[in-house]
């Protein structure tokens, strides 16, 4: 997806509390509904309190959408450089299409994983098939930042189709790896450092255990959990100290995504363009403007222009 705002340090000051007396939750994330054109998102990272979890640097939610006939996502060519984007769907379709040549439908359970490396454009809708009827759009959207020696590989992009994707028991509850390792599960996703991403849907009173990682964190997609005592309500992200043992408990019935890994140290961040460096980003900002970077096959007409 692309961000339709330029600076997002200033853009993304969100309501953050650290829960008094709480040794499992380092920060409360709440979010902020951001236009996509046509539809909003929920977008929790970065914050100015928390820029990134582990390599994740940008966690939007998008819907669920409800789009009546002639309707449906409808996001534009858009440029990338030095991440990775995953898109999750928990309901409907996204048609992607990348300078690289792809044309990939996702559905729901499938991972889309597009390396930006050096640069990618790409674009995000719906098929005709899909927009003829009414119908719903429900998922989740994150970029990681490319550890410093991978930021300027070549562009790539990797579907797995949900049956890859490896489905847990975890004391009952059903869980997925969708990246990285967990319950004795791990998942083909390719990964470029320690990374972990989970989504599991919890009954009321189930419990489940936070994975370990270098750094931790879980959004409430659907219901509500209550860790250590401290209510992490719908919509909120929670970010976990470095204490053993978390265990997150479902007040009612719950989706939720836990994330993590090791952080690949300072990133800037301007619009789409994510780097270790400011020059690097200078630099994709002024390709963008003249527009120089590669275009989506099939798609080569329009594109976003950069904010102003």
């Amino acid at each position: 997806m692309s961000t339709q705002t330029k600076t997002p340090d200033e853009a993304y000051d969100q309501q953050c509390e650290n829960p008094v007396g709480c040794k499992s939750i380092e920060l409360l994330i709440e979010p902020r509904d951001r236009d996509l054109g046509g539809f909003s998102v929920r977008r929790l990272l970065p914050t100015i309190r928390r820029r990134m979890v582990g390599p994740w640097v940008f966690f939007d939610h998008l819907g669920p959408a409800e789009f009546a006939a002639g309707d449906g996502i409808n996001v534009l060519p858009h440029p990338h450089i030095n991440l990775a984007t995953v898109t999750y769907l928990f309901e409907g379709e996204i048609l992607h299409r990348d300078s690289l040549g792809s044309e990939q439908p996702i559905r729901p359970g499938d991972v889309n994983l597009m390396v930006a490396g050096r640069g990618i454009t790409h674009s995000e809708r719906e098929r005709p098939e899909v927009t003829q009827s009414a119908h719903r759009l429900h998922g989740l959207q994150l970029w990681l930042a490319l550890p410093e020696a991978d930021e300027e590989i070549d562009p790539a992009f990797y579907h797995y189709p949900s049956a890859d994707i490896p489905r847990v028991d975890v004391d009952g509850v059903p869980a997925r790896v969708v990246m990285g390792s967990a319950y004795g599960a791990s998942s083909p996703v390719k990964v470029f450092a320690s990374t972990l991403y989970v989504e599991a849907y919890l009954q009321a009173g189930q419990s489940i255990r936070v994975p370990d990682a270098i750094e931790r964190a879980v959004y409430v997609a659907e219901g509500e959990l209550c860790a250590s005592e401290t209510v992490i309500p719908e919509h909120a992200m929670a970010v976990f100290t470095s204490a053993p043992e978390i265990e997150l408990t479902a007040t009612r019935e719950s989706r939720i995504a836990i994330i993590g890994g090791e952080s690949p140290g300072r990133r800037y961040m301007e619009w789409n363009f994510v780097s270790s460096r400011r020059e690097r980003i200078e630099q994709a900002k002024a390709e963008w403007k003249e527009q120089t970077f590669p275009k989506v096959a099939g798609d080569e007409d329009d594109f976003i222009p950069m904010p102003e």
